[in-house]
C-alpha cells in the first residue's frame, strides 16, 4: 500500500482540477493521499477551536475515528466511498461568508460513481519562524486536522520542532528547494527519529511543472503559501539554482538521518506534479537514498505516520487503543486450547504408561533373584552386582552343607 501525505491545497483551488489530480494519483497506485492546507504567517489566537477548511471528501481512514474495516482497493468500495463523500464534506467547515454554491473551495467535487477516489486525508503544515508563537496551539490544530506538520525556517525553530515541542509533530518538513542557512546535525536528526519525528522529503520541488514559490492566497493571519494559485495548476517549475539546493539539501538529510524517519511525497500542485512509485524511487536513489529505503518511505514509513496519528486521536490518551477481535478469532482460540489440552493429557498418559512398564518389569526381576536374600520385589533391587550375587551363593553352598 502507497501513500502520499502531500498534495498541495488552498480555499482557491478549482474542484476540478482537484478531481483530475486525485485520479491520477490512485491511477499511479497511490491508496492514501493527504491534501496539504500550508498555513504561514502568525499564527492566530482566534477562533476556538480551529476549524477546518479542507473537505473530507472520502470516508476516514480506517485508523481514525469513524473509519470502518481494512482498506480495500477494489473499485467497488471507492465508488461506494463517494457516494457518501456528500454527507461528510460539511464537518469541520469554516462559516461561509457567502453562499457556498459560488465558492469553488467550499463545497467538494462530485465525481460519479464509476470513479475511484484514494482515502483522502487533511493535513496541516505550520511554517515555524518563531517558536515562541507556536507551541501553544499545536494541539488545537492537532486536533482539527488529521495530520500535522511543522516547517522551520531557521536554525532555532529546527531544534525545537526536532527536540523541544510537548508533543512530537508528525513530520518535519523542510524546504528543500531554498537556500537552509544552517547544518543538519547527525545527534538532533537521530534525537528526533527516536522521539518519533518523521522527516518528509518532497520531490516535486526539483521537478519541472510543478512552481514551489506561487503563491494562492496572502500568508498574513494564517494564511496558505505555495498554493495552486487562481485557475493554475501548475507553474514554471523550479530553476537550476532551486533544483541544486534540492540535491544538496536532500543528500545532507540522508547522511544526517542515515536514511532512516524518511517519508517522500510529493508536494504536487497538479497532475503533472506526480511521479510513479517506482520513478520516485529511481530518482531518490540518483541523489543518495537506496531503493530499499526508498521503497519503505513510501510505504512504512508513511503508513506508521498514519496509524500513529489515528491513534492518537482515537486511543484513550494517544496510548491504550482497544482492538477488536476478528471474526471467529474466539471460536479458533477455544479450539487451539482445546487441542493443546488434547496434547497435554495425551503426553502426561504416555509418559505415565512408560512408568508403569518399568516398574513391572523391575518387580520380575527381582522376584527371580533369589528367595534367601530377602532381595524382594522392588523394582530398584531387579539387578544384582556381583559382590552381591557371589555372597548369595556363598551363602547358598554354607547352607546346603
Amino acid at each position: 500500500m502507497l501513500y502520499d501525505l502531500n498534495i498541495a491545497w488552498s480555499p482557491g483551488v478549482p474542484a476540478a482540477d482537484l478531481e483530475r489530480t486525485l485520479k491520477f494519483a490512485k491511477t499511479l497506485g497511490y491508496d492514501v493521499v493527504a491534501l496539504n492546507h500550508i498555513i504561514s504567517g502568525p499564527i492566530p489566537t482566534q477562533p476556538n477551536p480551529i476549524t477546518n477548511p479542507v473537505p473530507q471528501l472520502t470516508p476516514p481512514h480506517p485508523s481514525y475515528p469513524g473509519g470502518r474495516g481494512p482498506l480495500s482497493s477494489s473499485s467497488s468500495s471507492s465508488s461506494s466511498s463517494l457516494s457518501s463523500a456528500s454527507t461528510t464534506t460539511t464537518t469541520n467547515r469554516p462559516p461561509p461568508s457567502k453562499p457556498t454554491t459560488s465558492s469553488p473551495s467550499s463545497s467538494p467535487s462530485s465525481p460519479s460513481s464509476s470513479s475511484s477516489l484514494p482515502i483522502t486525508l487533511r493535513r496541516a503544515t505550520l511554517v515555524i519562524s518563531d517558536p515562541s508563537t507556536t507551541n501553544y496551539r499545536l494541539a488545537d490544530y492537532a486536533r482539527a486536522y488529521d495530520v500535522l506538520a511543522l516547517r522551520p525556517t531557521s536554525d532555532k525553530s529546527f531544534a525545537w520542532a526536532c527536540l523541544g515541542t510537548t508533543d512530537p509533530p508528525a513530520l518535519v518538513s523542510l524546504d528543500l528547494s531554498s537556500h537552509l542557512g544552517w547544518h543538519l546535525h547527525h545527534r538532533t536528526a537521530m534525537a528526533a527519529v527516536q522521539r518519533g519525528v518523521r522527516f518528509e522529503i518532497c520531490y516535486a520541488q526539483a521537478l519541472p511543472g510543478n512552481n514551489n514559490n506561487s503563491t494562492g492566497s496572502s500568508s498574513s493571519g494564517g494564511g496558505v503559501g505555495g498554493g495552486y494559485g487562481e485557475g493554475t495548476a501548475a507553474g514554471p517549475g523550479p530553476g537550476p539554482r532551486e533544483r541544486a539546493n534540492f540535491i544538496a539539501n536532500l543528500q545532507a538529510l540522508v547522511r544526517a538521518t542515515k536514511g532512516r524517519g524518511v517519508v517522500v511525497s510529493s508536494e504536487a500542485r497538479g497532475a503533472l506534479g506526480l511521479r510513479a512509485p517506482a520513478d520516485v524511487v529511481n530518482l531518490l536513489a540518483v541523489w543518495g537514498l537506496g531503493p530499499e529505503k526508498g521503497f519503505a518511505a513510501l510505504r512504512e514509513g508513511a503508513r506508521a505516520v498514519v496509524v500513529n496519528e489515528g491513534i492518537k486521536r482515537r486511543g484513550f490518551r494517544g496510548v491504550v487503543d482497544i482492538v477488536k477481535p476478528a471474526e471467529g478469532g474466539s471460536a479458533e482460540a477455544g479450539k487451539q486450547q482445546q487441542q493443546q489440552q488434547q496434547q497435554q493429557q495425551g503426553q502426561q498418559g504416555q509418559q505415565g504408561q512408560k512408568r508403569k512398564n518399568g516398574e513391572g518389569k523391575g518387580a520380575v526381576g527381582g522376584g527371580g533373584g533369589g528367595g534367601g536374600g530377602g532381595g524382594g520385589g522392588s523394582g530398584q533391587q531387579g539387578e544384582l552386582s556381583k559382590r552381591q550375587a557371589k555372597k548369595q551363593r556363598k551363602e547358598a553352598a554354607q547352607a546346603k552343607a
